[in-house]
């Protein structure tokens, strides 16, 4: 019986988290370079049951042991192992602003991806799909949240003005002739890579992918006053949303039954 109450909390448990995590594909439906999570469910292992009997089975050293059987197993539950982020390429919107940069897959190998370089405020470089750039105080090309964008040498880019031009090739000229190449990195498995907030990622062990430009059999192209949409299907999620909501409300009515199932055995049962 309390196995049952056990299998039920966790059911409720994952789908809560499931419900969290679509609802955060939610709310970024409109963040530029967005890409949205997907739940990677898990069973827990599976429990042999035995059953013991009272008749006891003679050894060769004369010991006589309980007689078992096997029953079968038992399903002790679900969980959710993981987040993992989709990377496929969302769809290109114009904006009409320089500073914005849309980062187009033109041909990749199997699962693998590409990304703009940033600066983390520790000092650390990070990864991004969202081109909403813009420029500082003292004339740097930074995200929106502030983080400085790198060019191909890992250095920070320095402009006169926004008034500057990006070819599909990521060369970016400024209004008074200095030029720059975007920093675009590669990631063979982007599912390896660690997801923080601010659209940003980064390595597990800390360290820099290598560059695109010039990787074998990989071809970008970038596209200036267009940003990269989210990857986020809002259709989808809110279907998704519903069959979470109703497994969540299924394990609920189940949860209750037992409670008066225990309720019964301590109350009406305990008086025989």
């Amino acid at each position: 019986m309390f196995k049952g109450f056990y299998t039920v909390a966790s059911g409720m448990l994952a789908q809560q988290r499931r419900t969290e995590m679509l609802t955060n594909n939610m709310s970024n439906a409109n963040t530029p370079g967005y890409k949205a999570d997907q739940a990677g469910m898990r069973a827990f292992p599976e429990m042999l049951l035995q059953r013991f009997d009272k008749q006891h089975i003679p050894t060769e050293k004369g010991l006589n042991l309980p007689f078992n059987k096997e029953i079968g197993t038992i399903n002790t539950g679900v969980y959710m192992q993981e987040a993992i982020p989709k990377f496929i390429q969302g769809d290109l919107r114009e904006t009409g602003r320089k500073t914005d940069v849309g980062l187009l897959d033109i041909n990749m190998p199997e699962n693998g991806s590409v990304f703009f370089t940033v600066r983390n405020t520790d000092g650390t470089v990070r990864y991004t799909r969202n081109g909403n750039f813009t420029i500082d105080a003292q004339g740097y090309l930074t995200t929106g949240s502030g983080h400085y964008v790198l060019d191909s040498a890992g250095q920070q880019i320095q402009l006169s003005s926004d008034r500057f031009t990006v070819n599909e090739g990521g060369i970016l000229t400024g209004e008074n002739g200095e030029t720059a190449a975007l920093g675009v990195a590669y990631a063979n498995n982007p599912l390896r890579l660690i997801k923080e907030g601010d659209g940003l990622f980064r390595t597990e062990d800390g360290g820099q992918l290598p560059t695109a430009v010039g990787a074998d059999g990989v071809q970008f192209r970038m596209q200036q006053g267009f940003l990269e949409q989210s990857n986020v299907d809002i259709s989808r999620t809110m279907t998704d949303m519903m069959s979470a909501y109703r497994a969540f409300e299924a394990n609920q009515k189940i949860l209750q039954a037992y409670d008066k199932s225990m309720d019964k055995a301590a109350n009406e049962i305990g008086r025989l």
